[in-house]
């Protein structure tokens, strides 16, 4: 876990060999306020990279982090359609880990996301397990089969030295999870696979750099929505007699 105000820059370095790891970022002040990979996705891409940002839940509905450098952007997408960082993928869970290898395992992305956030704010496991969220791939290599457009992962190109760099927008708690896939080419949430730590670095640009930078507010939109919606009669909803 960490924590960051705003004006902060981020790192995600890979430290020793290759791996992946699972995302979450929430508003320090509030966890309802959360990272939403579904509009990230939607306003920017599958993959994301140099530029992009990462948006928070409705209705809060801001940037609160921006990739600034990304070591793996020359990869884009490879002869498979693979590329690296998706906003597609959920995480490994517990739950859907269950009915497919019919095993209960304890140490996928879910439950250590789960523990950490809990050890940090001093709550249960079942306190915390709510606010874990959809995640933000790093370092992963995913993508869509070309004959039936199923989400596939692949081994990570990720060597050591790579890394992901943010500028935080907002005062954020993150939890990172070392995925127990190592970098995802051979098993999954299984414990056998070589497993690697992932490193994370704060820094604070140069005195005066951000002299005119202001964190994003939160979406304007503050029509409320209505009690009651149009009153429809019997003859407009009604089908019309055949010819």
């Amino acid at each position: 876990m960490f924590r960051r105000a705003g004006g902060i820059f981020l790192w995600h370095r890979l430290h020793r060999g290759p791996q992946v790891g699972d995302l979450n970022l929430w508003n320090a002040a509030d966890l309802s306020e959360r990272f939403f990979t579904g509009k990230t996705r939607a306003l920017h891409v599958t993959h994301v990279s140099t530029g992009d940002r990462l948006w928070s839940a409705l209705p809060y509905l801001r940037p609160i982090a921006t990739i600034t450098c990304d070591t793996l952007d020359w990869y884009g997408f490879d002869p498979d359609a693979a590329g690296v960082h998706d906003v597609i993928g959920t995480r490994r869970d517990p739950y859907t880990n269950r009915p497919l290898p019919g095993l209960d395992y304890h140490r996928c992305c879910h439950s250590n996301l789960t523990r950490a956030l809990a050890a940090r704010r001093n709550w249960s496991f079942d306190e915390a397990e709510p606010h874990v969220h959809d995640v933000r791939n790093v370092f992963t290599c995913t993508g869509f089969t070309r004959d039936e457009h199923s989400y596939f992962m692949k081994a990570s190109p990720v060597q050591p030295d790579d890394f992901l760099e943010f500028f935080v927008e907002i005062d954020l708690i993150g939890a990172l999870s070392a995925c127990p896939g190592g970098d995802c080419g051979s098993s999954h949430s299984s414990g056998a696979a070589r497993c690697h730590p992932l490193k994370v670095k704060l820094y604070r640009p140069p005195a005066g750099a951000l002299r005119d930078w202001r964190s994003p507010p939160v979406s304007a939109y503050s029509a409320p929505y209505p009690l009651t919606g149009p009153t429809l009669t019997r003859s407009a909803v009604s089908l019309a007699p055949a010819p």
